[in-house]
């Protein structure tokens, strides 16, 4: 049985929102004429928020802005105290959450790795040792003994990060803060991060970017209006935001384009808004030629939950294809046993071949893929994610 890095239990938090009271004569000659000059309300961040950490779990902590997240995490670094509630946090937490805090601006970023070395309880020995590794994996070598003040939120978060991650605390939780950085460092800390869960340490991961959530965690929780949602497997939890303000969508009707070709209407040939991924799924496009035009695409992009682009496809990409004046109905399949389970995004693009757009991702058409129960039974083996991959494919095979 796992050790719990961190149980919570009923855990609330209020704030106290509206306008301050001016204790000042003239503020309180002014409240004798306002009747609401002191109105406030109480706003609660988190309501009723329980759940166990075991040691070495990698968790997303998702949900939309406003959800309670940043609450969330700085009530387990103790920046803040819940209003209510039990919480119990077995080791050291190093936390990286809004561009300044954890560094005094004053120092150098030599002074604060070995102040924030001692804050979590290390000797300056055990810092030192790691001091090289931290320098070099920052990338600011130059300005390791200037003031932090004096960094750019680039510098800062690069620095911020290689600390949090080397002076190996049992428990790192990184924020949204990440984002800040640029793309091949962001790259850099999601590997580090792989890295620290590789050594069973905890990893709690807040952000809005699902492919690094499903790339770095094994669970998910889901936050909504300072609730938990959903506590469990990564990709379920990932499905679960994503549907949260969204309903799926199996047609669309309008009149966009230009002065030669209209799109009229999309839509996708099910009664339902799901498949089996053993069902093939077909796609009508129905657009009107007002007037002759040479070379007219018509295709579509098709995205996944991660709003990554996974394919797209034109028709006549492969046979040349004309089209008549008037009402023209083009069909599409998407094979059976293509598609992994998910939601799936098909919006619709209309163009001139090496011309120009006519029109661009159009329709936002929606669906899910579930796989049947009896299909993929050996499946899942411990520790590995079930039915990852952009496709999920039924290859011929021979023993």
């Amino acid at each position: 049985m796992k050790e719990v890095a961190i149980k919570l239990e009923r855990v609330a938090k209020k704030y106290t929102i509206g306008k301050e009271k001016d204790s000042s004569l003239r503020g309180t000659v002014s409240g004798l004429f306002s009747k609401n000059s002191s109105k406030s309300e109480d706003f609660w961040a988190l309501k009723n928020v329980s759940f166990e950490i075991e040691k070495g779990d990698v968790v997303g902590i998702i949900g939309r802005n406003g959800a309670g997240k940043s609450t969330l995490l700085k009530i387990l670094s103790q920046i803040t105290r819940p209003t209510e509630g039990k919480i119990e946090i077995n080791g050291r937490i190093a936390s990286l959450l809004e561009v300044g805090t954890g560094f005094h601006p004053e120092l150098t970023g030599r002074e604060n790795i070995f102040l924030n070395g001692t804050i979590l309880g290390m000797s300056r020995k055990e810092v030192a040792a790691k001091f090289d590794e931290i320098v070099a994996f920052s990338g600011i070598e130059k300005f390791i003994d200037t003031p932090v003040k004096h960094y750019s939120s680039g510098m800062y978060v690069r620095l911020a990060f290689a600390v949090a991650a080397h002076l190996e605390p049992e428990i790192l939780i990184i924020d949204e803060v990440l984002a800040v950085g640029d793309a091949e460092f962001q790259k850099k800390c999601l590997g580090k991060m792989k890295d620290v869960a590789g050594e069973g340490r905890t990893v709690l991961f807040v952000s809005h970017n699902m492919q690094a959530v499903n790339l770095l965690c094994n669970r998910g929780i889901v936050l909504s209006a300072g609730e938990v949602i959903f506590n469990g497997d990564c990709i379920e939890a990932i499905n679960k935001y994503n549907n949260l303000h969204q309903q799926l969508q199996n047609s669309w009707t309008g009149n966009e384009g230009d002065e030669d070709v209209r799109l009229i209407r999309t839509c996708i040939n099910n009664e339902t808004d799901y498949f089996f991924n053993d069902q093939d799924i077909d796609i009508e496009i129905e657009i009107n030629i007002l007037n002759e035009v040479k070379n007219l695409v018509v295709g579509f992009h098709l995205f996944n939950d991660f709003d990554e682009p996974i394919a797209y496809t034109v028709a006549g990409d492969y046979e040349k294809r004309s089209y008549s004046l008037g009402s023209n109905i083009i069909k599409f399949r998407i094979p059976g046993y293509t598609l992994t389970k998910g939601n799936y995004f098909v919006k619709i693009d209309l163009g001139i071949h090496d011309l120009r757009f006519i029109t661009k991702d159009i329709g936002n058409l929606s669906f899910n893929v579930i796989i049947r129960d009896n299909i993929g039974c050996v499946y899942p083996v411990s520790d590995v994610h079930s039915y990852t991959g952009i496709f999920r494919p039924n290859w011929e095979h021979k023993a």
